[in-house]
Formats: C-alpha cells, sequence, structure tokens
C-alpha cells in the first residue's frame, strides 16, 4: 500500500495523465484522485483527503491562486506544490501562490521530446520534492530504500529526523573569540521565499552586506529579488559577475550560479560560478558559506531558513570553527525542518529561533559586534 496519497490538478487531460503516471510509478506514492480546476479540487480535497497536491496555476472556473487561498480558508494543512512555467509570468505567478500558501513548486517541462521524456523530468522533480515534506509517511511506506527513489529523495527524507529524544544541544561558545560582523549570510529553500520576505521586512538596513543563497531557477530569482525590494528600505538585487558588496545592500543567489566572493574582506566582488551542484543544488548554501569563510574568516553571522535537505550543515560547521556565529529557524515555524534541523542537530546552531524572531536577532547581533569592532 502506498505511504503517500496524493491528489492531482490540472486543466489538461494530457498533463493530468502524464503527471499521474510519473507519480504512480513510484513504490512510495499513489495518486488518489485528479481535477480540471480549482474547485472541483476543493471538492475533492473534502471527499478524498489526500495527503499532498499538486496544482496548476492557470485553470478555468477558479485558478490554482485562488484554489490555494481556499483551500488554505478550509483547514487544509496538507503540502500544495505548484506546477510553474520557466517564464517571468510564470515566476511571478509562483511567488503569488506562495504568499497565498503554497508549499513549493517545480517547473513544467518544456520542448521534451516524447511523453516518457515528460514523466522522467516531471518525477525527477516533484517525487523528491514530495517525499521530502511527507518523510514519516514515506518511512511508512517501508519503500524508502528501494531503488527506485532517487538518491535526492532518500537524503531527504534522512536529513529530517524521526522524532527527538530530547532537546537539541546547542553549540558551546565557551572560549571562543567574539569577533565583529563584517556580513550577514543566510540559506534557505523549501519555504524560503515566504520566510524571506517576513525576515527582509522586518531589517532596517544593516550596516554589512546581506548574501542570501534560495534554492531557485532563473528567471524566479529574479522575480524574488525585485519582491523582496519592495518589501525593505535596504536595496535588494539579483546577484551578478563583478557586483562589488556594500553596506545596507542584500545580494540574492542568481539561479543556476553558485554565488561566491573574490577580492579581499575590504573591497568584496560576487563571483557567479557554474561548477557542479553541490547537495543536488545551483546554486548552493554550502558553496556560498565556505567562500564566505576564505573570505572573512569568521568575522560573520550565518543564518539557516526553512529547507528540504541539508544544505548549509557543512558550512556552519566551518563558520563555528573559524569562530563565526550561526542561528537557524526552529521546527515549528519551518515549512521543513530538513536544512536547519540538519545544522541544529549536528551541534552546528548558536541559536534557534522562531522566524518572527530572527530579524532582530540578526540587527541586534550585527549592531552588537559592530560596535564592539570600533571600540
Amino acid at each position: 500500500m502506498a505511504g503517500i496519497k496524493v491528489l492531482v490538478v490540472d486543466d489538461s487531460v494530457v498533463v493530468r495523465k502524464i503527471v499521474t503516471d510519473a507519480l504512480n510509478a513510484d513504490p512510495s506514492i499513489e495518486v488518489v484522485g485528479t481535477a480540471p480546476n480549482g474547485k472541483l479540487a476543493l471538492m475533492k480535497w473534502k471527499q478524498l483527503k489526500p495527503d499532498a497536491i499538486t496544482m496548476d496555476i492557470e485553470m478555468p472556473v477558479m485558478n490554482g491562486i485562488e484554489a490555494v487561498r481556499e483551500l488554505r480558508k478550509m483547514g487544509c494543512k496538507e503540502p500544495i506544490i505548484m506546477f510553474s512555467t520557466l517564464t517571468q509570468r510564470g515566476a511571478t505567478a509562483t511567488l503569488e501562490a506562495l504568499s497565498a500558501g503554497a508549499t513549493d513548486y517545480v517547473t513544467k517541462p518544456a520542448n521534451q521530446g516524447s511523453v516518457q521524456q515528460s514523466m522522467q523530468t516531471i518525477r525527477e522533480q516533484l517525487v523528491p520534492i514530495i517525499v521530502g515534506l511527507l518523510p514519516g509517511k514515506a518511512r511508512a511506506s517501508g519503500l524508502t530504500s528501494s531503488k527506485s527513489i532517487s538518491a535526492e529523495a532518500r537524503a531527504n527524507i534522512s536529513s529530517v529526523p524521526a522524532m527527538f529524544a530530547g532537546p537539541v544541544k546547542l553549540h558551546d561558545r565557551t572560549g571562543m573569540p567574539d569577533k565583529p560582523i563584517r556580513i550577514v549570510i543566510l540559506g534557505s529553500s523549501t519555504g524560503g521565499p515566504e520566510a524571506l520576505s517576513k525576515v527582509i521586512s522586518g531589517l532596517k538596513p544593516l550596516p554589512v552586506p546581506l548574501v542570501i543563497t534560495q534554492h531557485m531557477p532563473p528567471v524566479f530569482t529574479t522575480q524574488l529579488a525585485a519582491r523582496l525590494d519592495r518589501m525593505t528600505s535596504a536595496v535588494v538585487q539579483e546577484a551578478s559577475e563583478g557586483m562589488m558588496l556594500a553596506p545596507g545592500h542584500i545580494y540574492l543567489a542568481a539561479g543556476n550560479y553558485h554565488m561566491t566572493f573574490a577580492g579581499n574582506a575590504g573591497a568584496p566582488r560576487i563571483k557567479m560560478t557554474q561548477t557542479p551542484p553541490v547537495n543536488f543544488c545551483r546554486p548552493s548554501v554550502d558553496v556560498m558559506f565556505e567562500s564566505a569563510v576564505q573570505m572573512y574568516g569568521g568575522e560573520m553571522l550565518a543564518v539557516v531558513l526553512t529547507g528540504m535537505g541539508q544544505d548549509g550543515k557543512e558550512g556552519c560547521k566551518k563558520v563555528l570553527e573559524a569562530g563565526g556565529r550561526t542561528l537557524v529557524q526552529d521546527e515549528n515555524t519551518s515549512v521543513v525542518w530538513g536544512m536547519p534541523g540538519a545544522v541544529a542537530t549536528a551541534g552546528f546552531a548558536d541559536q534557534i529561533l522562531p522566524l518572527d524572531q530572527i530579524a532582530n536577532e540578526i540587527s541586534r547581533h550585527v549592531v552588537t559586534h559592530s560596535a564592539q569592532e570600533k571600540r
């Protein structure tokens, strides 16, 4: 018996068939129903009680964004994964859907040569997300070690602890030097766009640069940077090659590029690379964190927000080894406590905080330790 029941919502008969077949091919997932529009999706959700929903954006009668909003009003707490196009319009609509309560998204395959290729693309994107969002049900299926489940899906399951025997042990800073903060480095993934919105809108311009790696494809990062820029008096930009880091500015890694740093700590600039993905990701949080350590030593604050997988764990370890500080989002306010949970359970977190406290804590750290540097 499949562990995870999925409702597929799309106005295209062909797409519903492809998505259904792609998901049903995985032994840990069963498609229990489909719907051609958002209005029927509301009825099917009540009837079928699925564990997860895949949702198209553009549909007649009721579109995907409206459906997400209504489902959340009705008390739906299950993950909703949007299907989006890799276009400016698609990216804008996806960010709106995430703001309305969608959990995550995948991009629709474009210009595929065959139905089989489309199915494979969907399966490679969608299965790891569904399994990662519902690791308990994937474990319950007894099939998480199956070869049919991708390495990425298994990594997503293993990064989310089944249970905690006791409180997470914070990193012990006893005897560590109290270094100034010259940069804030932040990583996020699933649930990240909305978490970033809350953090950035709560921050006043900092006297140091803030750099962000959010797992997102091209076009989407452009739209997210523009959206965040409207939420703050600080300047938010999508990072580009050679851009100089400046205090009071926020830089978001561009999709499909790792963000690293060149020059020196007195005149740092951004270097974009397309070296292989790390932790299945490009941009990767670990790549950015490790480059920041090479540039600034431990003179930094590292922050890890909600996200699937373990990207950021090894980077936080290196930040601490260099004498820097780390804080992560807590489990209760995270969409997925994969990335922050991996850091916390490894003992690499100085602080574990709910989302609504993170902006103030970033400001407190930066202001306090910037003042120390001047004394």
